[in-house]
């Protein structure tokens, strides 16, 4: 299995087929995405030489450990099928399907950056799966000593946030205007994965990231929960890409998703389900 996020070197591992995560190479521009992307899209021969059928999943970093799942019971489901996952902030995803990356299916970590391929006829009805609720990250034993959301704007404390134009972003500005603060991050990272990062490597006092990131954290990070969150939950969607290789596996995995089993998963995770 090929392992990477974008912008990270990939690592491959032996033993049993498991869905494959290619970096989308945000630093390098949408055409090395789209190079890498298409040299791997489509049929090709498989290690054992037997025909394989690849599948192409773009979807929010915040994913990783639930899509790496439902991927891997995709496979085991439809055989001959080779999901390749590509991990990277919402924003920078729907930037590649603009501009020609190919890709299967979109799952976004909000409304508002999927509507973007909806305004251009890039994707396929989308279907809401899941919520997330941001949290504070804040190192173990959480040496800052952080309790709330005010804490955040104090000058002396380092603090690290994603990018506005990042769904994890735009839900932090949302909340902490609600609370009316004004929140003056270190640094502004383009995925909530790079946020997570940096607290965990001791690099910052705190960084705003949803619930299912503290979860897969491990033991590097603690969560400290706000109660104006519930001012910023985000919704996620998922679509089959309109141009898809793969149309009908698409559509099967865009159902995948939303089945009992993948909702399973998702929670499992820390996800909530979507509002009725």
């Amino acid at each position: 299995m090929t392992v990477a996020l974008a912008g990270r070197r990939a690592r491959t591992t032996s033993g049993t087929r498991a869905p494959r995560r290619v970096a989308v190479a945000v630093a390098l521009g949408v055409g090395a995405a789209a190079t890498t992307a298409a040299c791997s899209s489509g049929d090709a021969a498989g290690d054992d030489g037997a025909a394989t059928t690849t599948l192409t999943v773009f979807a929010a970093a915040s994913l990783t450990e639930a899509f790496e799942q439902v991927a891997a019971d995709f496979e085991a489901a439809h055989a001959g099928v080779d999901v390749r996952l590509s991990f990277a902030g919402s924003s920078d995803l729907v930037a590649q399907v603009q501009q020609g990356a190919p890709a299967d299916v979109l799952a976004s970590a909000d409304t508002a950056t999927m509507d973007r391929l909806v305004a251009d006829d890039l994707v396929d009805d989308p279907r809401v799966f899941a919520t997330n609720t941001l949290t504070i990250a804040v190192p173990a034993g959480n040496p800052a000593g952080v309790t709330g959301l005010a804490d955040l704007a104090d000058p002396a404390l380092t603090l690290v946030l994603c990018a506005p134009e990042v769904p994890c972003g735009a839900a932090s500005a949302r909340v902490a205007e609600a609370a009316g603060l004004d929140l003056a991050p270190d640094s502004e990272e383009q995925s909530v994965t790079d946020v997570l990062g940096k607290v965990a490597a001791g690099e910052a006092d705190a960084g705003l990231v949803y619930v299912t990131d503290v979860a897969r954290g491990g033991d590097a990070v603690e969560g400290v929960a706000f109660p104006e969150a519930a001012n910023a939950v985000n919704t996620y969607p998922v679509a089959a890409v309109a141009d898809a290789a793969q149309p009908v596996l698409a559509a099967e995995f865009v159902d995948a998703v939303l089945s009992p089993e993948g909702r399973a998963v998702l929670a499992g995770v820390g996800f909530a389900p979507p509002s009725s």
